[in-house]
């Protein structure tokens, strides 16, 4: 059993707290009151409560766990697959007593959202991907971060650097490091093939979740192909396309995603 070390926390304006299972603990933040959303976050790990939570928290009980192996969770020995998270991230929630939740996936935690959903979808009352990663794109490729340092990609990941500068100003030692190990987990789980499962088109077939599909129209890092062959895939999904914003559209963008994702939620 492992646990990274995080770097220092920033003001948490959420609960914190450590859920022990059978396999290790998660963190987990949780705030507000409503049906149970979960918001799965991006490979460069947990970057605390974000604005865009904040929002969501105003119609939901939003619940963001730090996926196993990340900074402050736990990881098995044995998890070596995204479809591993996906598995622990649907023990969490059996764990927490919950029998029906919505997800909000984030880029690579819209892989571990759609894994999750192939697996159990009957769990999930509404899905929403947002620049998901976790299919191969026909047209393009997923941007290999392992070629380009950690500062680098995180800022590959916004359209705008001036929102990067507002979300992580100068990054310090303690981000470069948290950041490191996040890419050290990403490389287990996600190295070969590169950031796709090569089942996932067959597999989303089966998901009958009303689905929210979002893509930036500026993100750099996921091709626009990978939402369209989601879009195809799924039985029951829409496109909506996030203009002025790249992949970290929750950072860029958190009153125009939330809106989305919230009348989403709401629609019967």
């Amino acid at each position: 059993m492992t646990t990274a070390t995080a770097r220092p926390a920033a003001k948490v304006n959420a609960t914190e707290q450590m859920v022990d299972m059978a396999w290790g603990r998660m963190q987990l933040l949780k705030k507000g009151s409503g049906e149970p959303v979960f918001v799965y976050h991006h490979d460069v790990g947990n970057p605390g409560w974000l604005p865009f939570y904040e929002a969501l928290a105003q119609k939901h009980t939003v619940y963001v766990p730090s996926h196993p192996g990340y900074p402050k969770s736990q990881l098995p020995e044995w998890a070596r697959t995204v479809r591993d998270l996906a598995t622990l991230h649907l023990w969490l929630i059996n764990e927490l007593g919950l029998q029906s939740v919505s997800a909000v996936g984030l880029g690579f935690g819209g892989w571990i959202a759609a894994e999750m959903a192939t697996m159990d979808h009957r769990l999930l009352k509404k899905l929403v991907l947002v620049n998901s990663m976790g299919m191969q794109p026909k047209e393009g490729e997923i941007l290999d971060q392992f070629l380009v340092s950690t500062t680098e990609y995180t800022k590959l990941c916004f359209h705008d650097q001036k929102a990067f500068e507002r979300q992580y100003g100068e990054p310090d030692i303690d981000q470069l490091e948290f950041w490191e190990l996040c890419r050290e987990m990403t490389t287990r789980v996600a190295w070969k093939p590169y950031m796709f499962n090569q089942s996932m088109p067959h597999l989303i077939g089966g998901v009958r979740t009303p689905t929210l599909l979002v893509a930036a129209k500026q993100d750099k890092v996921v091709p626009m192909d990978c939402a369209k062959r989601y879009l195809a895939g799924l039985p029951n999904a829409r496109l909506e396309v996030l203009d002025s914003a790249g992949h970290f559209a929750e950072m860029e963008k958190p009153n125009e995603l939330a809106k989305l994702v919230n009348d989403f939620l709401a629609k019967k």
